[in-house]
């Protein structure tokens, strides 16, 4: 019988860490990076092994969707020992022939990596991936617990992790959220390693049981949204309000900040490798002789990083987290805003990988498959849904309310219907989604619906080109989330330093 599953959700928390704990704790996350490669490398070896068999070439042939295919293909993963539990049990006797792993890693956190790298490889047996990762010490950053009955744990509000060995976190006892997750059942622990504002910070993610804290103001209402996703924003039309919002507003992109340190790097990489480089040349433009750098030598493998090259590596990380957070925390906030209308959601379905190859770092600013993501993993969460038609079926910028479709280019952002009607493109899209079922418009629903909505989606139009003008004159943020909770903390630390006697 299979085991019932239970809603979670996550809270995190700083941890108070001192130089001891901080060289214990990087010598469990060696030891579970070397596990986790040794893993990996025996699941891709059994992998291939599996998909070039005999036994999985018929397993392919057989009927889409049927008992037998599956069946063939289960049995062909066992006979190759390409399963969960098959390399768990590697995992274990790998572990307990290297004592030194051993010492550092107990026995639930080794299957919890097995089980990790067991699917990294899966996904490039299903097409999802084209080669796995392996772990270097700077990306393997963490380690997470079977269940809270184990070796690492919760317990009286304090990670601990084998015998002897507790840590402190930081909780504020005011904050709500931080009361509403201590007082869930905790199903089990991850601890974090990551590197801000050039250090080093730990923290412990509790997987907790139920539902997450929310906030009156983020309550979620019933009722159908229509949805439009843009490069750079999204409208949504709901049955009493409409908005064409922007993704990740005032966020600021440090671009000028990033490429000096960049041209700063490439200089200093010159420097420390001039080997790795062909010989600077000189190039005749018109009367004037220009000197130019040459090109990187083809088959350069060895670079050596001086110490000032990783000063600004460091701090061109710490940008990029910094522009990341403030992305994540603005398409979240938007994701509340539209979730407060109406949880059962309809969109076309777009491609952001095609947005990616098309407008580079554009989509890596604005970041509108994660706010996608977001908002079908809340939807869902709270009981709604999240329904994605084909474009080519609906052709919604295309469509006119008397039923013709006209193609139009991307650069005219207002649709001039056949009818007379003038609105908003994205915000007239957004609306006939609405009556969109099983890859099919409703047309005459929605023409009759219109003239009731018409004065949501005027005023939605009307907000977004004031909000526009404004936003240009406004100064972005300087200080991300997670700065501005450090601040709220006052002078609490996360590094533990120990008192004179």
């Amino acid at each position: 019988m299979a085991r019932s599953k239970t809603p979670s959700f996550i809270l995190e928390l700083p941890l108070v860490v001192d130089s001891q704990a901080d060289a214990e704790l990087l010598r469990r996350f060696q030891a579970g990076r070397q596990l986790y490669n040794g893993c990996l490398t025996e699941a891709i070896k059994r992998m291939e092994e599996l998909r070039n068999s005999v036994e999985y070439q018929a397993a392919k042939q057989l009927p889409l969707k049927s008992k037998q295919r599956s069946e063939a293909f289960s049995s062909a993963r066992k006979q190759y020992r390409f399963t969960d539990y098959e390399m768990q049990a590697f995992a274990t006797v790998m572990g307990n022939r290297a004592v030194w792993i051993a010492q550092k890693i107990d026995s639930n956190s080794v299957q919890t990596l097995a089980t990790r790298a067991f699917r990294a490889a899966e996904r490039v047996l299903f097409g999802k991936a084209k080669k796995v990762r392996f772990k270097v010490p700077n990306r393997f950053n963490s380690i997470e617990g079977k269940g809270n009955t184990h070796p690492l744990k919760w317990k009286n509000n304090r990670l601990h992790w084998g015998k002897g060995f507790e840590l402190e976190p930081i909780i504020d006892w005011k904050n709500p959220v931080h009361q509403h997750g201590l007082s869930s059942k905790v199903k089990y622990c991850r601890i974090l390693k990551r590197q801000l504002n050039g250090k080093r910070r730990w923290f412990v993610q509790l997987i907790l049981e139920g539902h997450p804290f929310q906030k009156p103001s983020n309550s979620i209402s019933e009722g159908i949204i229509g949805l439009d996703l843009n490069v750079s924003n999204v409208a949504f039309v709901a049955d009493a309000q409409a908005g064409l919002l922007p993704f990740a507003k005032n966020v600021p992109t440090f671009e000028q900040e990033i490429a000096e340190i960049q041209r700063q790097m490439q200089r200093s990489q010159r420097v420390a490798n001039p080997n790795n480089y062909e010989p600077d040349f000189e190039v005749r433009r018109g009367r004037k002789i220009v000197k130019k750098k040459g090109k990187v030598r083809k088959g350069a493998r060895n670079w050596e990083q001086s110490k000032t090259y990783q000063k600004l590596a460091k701090k061109k990380r710490n940008l990029q987290q910094r522009k990341a957070a403030y992305t994540k925390s603005q398409n979240r906030s938007l994701v509340n805003e539209i979730l407060r209308h109406g949880k059962d959601i309809k969109t076309e379905k777009v491609s952001v990988k095609g947005w990616q190859k098309r407008y580079g770092k554009a989509i890596a600013v604005k970041s509108p498959g994660f706010f996608q993501s977001e908002l079908k993993r809340k939807a869902e969460s709270a009981g709604g849904s999240f329904v994605m038609f084909s474009t080519q079926t609906t052709a919604l910028s295309q469509t006119h309310l008397n039923g013709d479709r006209i193609k139009k280019s991307l650069s005219e952002r207002v649709h001039h219907d056949q009818t007379g009607v003038v609105m908003h493109r994205d915000l007239f899209s957004a609306y006939l989604s609405r009556f969109v079922t099983d890859n099919r418009l409703d047309m005459p629903v929605a023409r009759e619906s219109y003239a009731g909505s018409e004065p949501i989606l005027v005023a939605a139009w009307q907000v977004y080109e004031s909000s526009k003008r404004v936003g240009e004159s406004e100064s972005p943020q300087r200080q991300s989330p997670a700065e501005r909770m450090a601040t709220k903390l006052g002078t609490v630390s996360q590094v533990k330093r120990k008192l004179r006697s």
